[in-house]
C-alpha cells in the first residue's frame, strides 16, 4: 500500500493499490467549486498524470456532497468585481480541468457520486470516463430557477450525456432526481447503496488496470474525437489510429493476444483481458 498525503487544503490525493483518490475538500460549503479547487485541482491531476503509482483516478467529495457547482461568491460575485485578467485566468482554469484536460485524460478516470451533484458539478461528472452514484445521491440542474442557464460547458456536457427528452426536461424544470433515476437515465454506470459506493468504484478502477493502459488511452480518444466526426472521416480516423497504436504500443497487446488465442488458446477475448506481463 502507498499512501500519499494530503494534496492541499481544497482538494486531497490518496494515492492506494494503484487508485488516486481526489477529493474535493469544502465540506461545509457542499464543495463548491471555488477558485481554490480550480487551481488545486489543476495542479492534482498534472501531478498524478505522471506519478505511475496512480492507475487510475477517482474524484468524489468530503461529507455529504460530490459538488453542489459553482460557488456563487468566490466563483462569481468577488472575480466579476475584481481584475478581470484575474477573473479570465480563473474561468480558463476552470474550463481546462473541467472539460478538455479530464475528458482526454491520459489514464481512465471515474466519478464517485456520494452525495449533492448540481449545476458546475455535472461539467466535472460527465468530463470523467464512468460514473457510480450513491442511490440516494441528489442531482439537479437548478439554475433556471436562479434565473439563469447551465453555461459554462455544463449545457454541453449533458446534451451529450442524456437523451434529449431527459436533457430539456431537467434543464427546463430544475427538477432533482437521485442516483437511481441516474442510473436509469444513463447519466451515471451504476447506482449503489451508499455504504457499498467505495467498494463497488474500486472494483470498477481495478478493472480498468487489468486492462493495456496504452490501449485504454487510445480507445477513450478515439470516442471523443469521432462523435464530431462523418462516418467516412471516422472510419479513416479509427484506421489510422489503430495502425497508430500498434506501433507505439509497449506492451504490444495486440499481438500478445492474438498468439495466446490462436496459438496458445489460453485466452478468450470475449471473457476478459489477455494476459500482461506486470
Amino acid at each position: 500500500m502507498d499512501t500519499k498525503p494530503a494534496y492541499g487544503e481544497n482538494v486531497t490525493v490518496r494515492i492506494e493499490d494503484g487508485i488516486a483518490w481526489v477529493t474535493l475538500n469544502r465540506p461545509k460549503k457542499r464543495n463548491a467549486i471555488n477558485p481554490g479547487i480550480v487551481f488545486e485541482m489543476v495542479a492534482a491531476i498534472d501531478a498524478i498524470e505522471m506519478n505511475d503509482d496512480a492507475k487510475v483516478l477517482v474524484i468524489t467529495g468530503a461529507g455529504d456532497a460530490f459538488s453542489a457547482g459553482q460557488d456563487l461568491k468566490e466563483y462569481f460575485r468577488e472575480p466579476d468585481a475584481g481584475d478581470p485578467r484575474l477573473r479570465e485566468k480563473l474561468h480558463n482554469a476552470n474550463s481546462y480541468w473541467q472539460w478538455r484536460r479530464l475528458m482526454f485524460y491520459p489514464k481512465p478516470t471515474i466519478a464517485m457520486v456520494n452525495g449533492w451533484c448540481f449545476g458546475g458539478a455535472f461539467q466535472v461528472l460527465c468530463a470523467c470516463d464512468l460514473a457510480v452514484a450513491a442511490e440516494d445521491a441528489q442531482f439537479g440542474l437548478s439554475e433556471v430557477n436562479w434565473g439563469i442557464i447551465p453555461a459554462g460547458i455544463v449545457t454541453k456536457s449533458v446534451a451529450m450525456a442524456l437523451a434529449q427528452r431527459n436533457a430539456l426536461y431537467y434543464i427546463l424544470t430544475g427538477d432533482t432526481f437521485d442516483g437511481k433515476r441516474a442510473e436509469q437515465i444513463g447519466l451515471v454506470n451504476f447506482a449503489v447503496p451508499k455504504a457499498e459506493l467505495e467498494a463497488r468504484t474500486t472494483a470498477l478502477a481495478k478493472k480498468m488496470m487489468e486492462k493495456n493502459p496504452h490501449v485504454l488511452r487510445v480507445a477513450k480518444t478515439a470516442y471523443h474525437r469521432v462523435r464530431e466526426m462523418s462516418w467516412d472521416s471516422a472510419a479513416d480516423y479509427l484506421n489510422a489510429k489503430n495502425d497508430q497504436m500498434q506501433v507505439r504500443d509497449p506492451e504490444k497487446g495486440a499481438q500478445k493476444g492474438m498468439t495466446q488465442f490462436l496459438d496458445e488458446k489460453s485466452y478468450k477475448p470475449g471473457l476478459g483481458a489477455y494476459k500482461r506481463d506486470k
